[in-house]
């Protein structure tokens, strides 16, 4: 019975935020999309400030707008009336948070941001507040009630001050044009800014450079396949890709000969295998590995043979 309750309630905050949330979209209005367009058209950043548990959405909501292409910056309400107000320059937007509009230090704060002249966007659950009668654009995130049964724990407001923030973020976006080249230059670091920028020429100037000619005695193929450890080696005439020998061929050639010191690379090699451009994604890299169930990629340029690309590498790199 505990974990039916649990379940129960965990399962009706969840459905109060999710039509709270819904209700949002009947609340957006023109002055959303023309606090957009001024954020878009401006030549400074956008300041975001709150308190409690505003000013912890707010540090999200700055955090959402820098990885997407628009320079924010996160400042406390508190610490703004008491010397951080110098953080806020001549072509700032200025957003502020709070559920009331109410609360003291927002009624310190705003007065000295109207008197710098900056544009106030406010979103807040009460349009009619102090903050929102002052504000030159009001991003309504009103809010029936919290998830909290006493009806006082920020939950469901703080959920809908940080879907409007997402918003706001991803119509900036839209009119910026943001690709995922651009998404790339502002996540360098991780599993997915790598996705989105590693080549697979950036892992095989790290590997080594397995190779053998058709020509090859097996007892050479064996030593090369060893010492680059890579499972792999490519077989090229005047460096270009004709053949593959991997560990799995070796294995077959040992249980279907006897005696196989007089074979040759050609003898066994795999022809017409996989291969990848160098200056392509790692990712695509994985594509193929996936689609053809297969541990490593010969790569190529301008049709000569360059190195490979094994599984691990995507692995290690967190491609995969």
């Amino acid at each position: 019975m505990l974990q039916n309750n649990i379940l129960s309630v965990a399962k009706e905050t969840i459905s109060n935020e999710a039509r709270a949330i819904e209700e949002l979209i009947n609340l957006l209005d023109h002055q959303f999309a023309q606090a957009v367009e001024d954020i878009y058209n401006s030549k400074g950043r956008v300041i975001i400030t709150g308190i409690g548990k505003s000013a912890i959405i707010a540090t999200k909501i700055v955090a959402t707008l820098n990885s997407t292409g628009t320079p924010a910056i996160f400042m406390h309400a508190a610490d703004a009336i008491h010397g951080d107000l110098g953080t806020i320059l001549k072509d700032d937007i200025v957003i502020c948070i709070s559920k009331s509009g109410n609360t003291p230090e927002i009624k310190v704060l705003v007065p000295f941001i109207k008197n710098f002249k900056n544009t106030l966007i406010a979103i807040t659950g009460n349009k009619d507040s102090f903050l929102g009668k002052q504000s030159d654009y009001v991003l309504n995130a009103y809010v029936e009630k919290e998830a909290c049964p006493n009806n006082l724990a920020p939950t469901t407001s703080t959920t809908a001050q940080l879907v409007i923030g997402d918003a706001l973020a991803v119509s900036l976006l839209h009119l910026k044009g943001f690709s995922s080249k651009d998404f790339a230059k502002y996540h360098p670091g991780g599993s997915l800014g790598k996705k989105l920028y590693l080549r697979v020429s950036d892992i095989t100037k790290e590997n080594q450079k397995p190779k053998v000619t058709p020509e090859t005695s097996i007892t050479e193929v064996i030593v090369e396949i060893s010492e680059k450890m890579l499972g792999v080696t490519a077989v090229v005439e005047n460096e270009e890709i004709v053949g593959i020998i991997t560990d799995g061929d070796l294995r077959r050639m040992i249980t279907t000969n006897n005696n196989f010191t007089h074979l040759q690379a050609k003898d066994i090699m795999g022809k017409n295998p996989k291969v990848i451009k160098n200056n392509a994604m790692a990712v695509d890299a994985m594509e193929i590995m996936e689609e053809h169930g297969i541990s490593q990629l010969l790569a190529q340029e301008n049709g000569k043979y360059v190195g490979v690309v094994h599984l691990h590498n995507l692995i290690k790199e967190g491609i995969i």
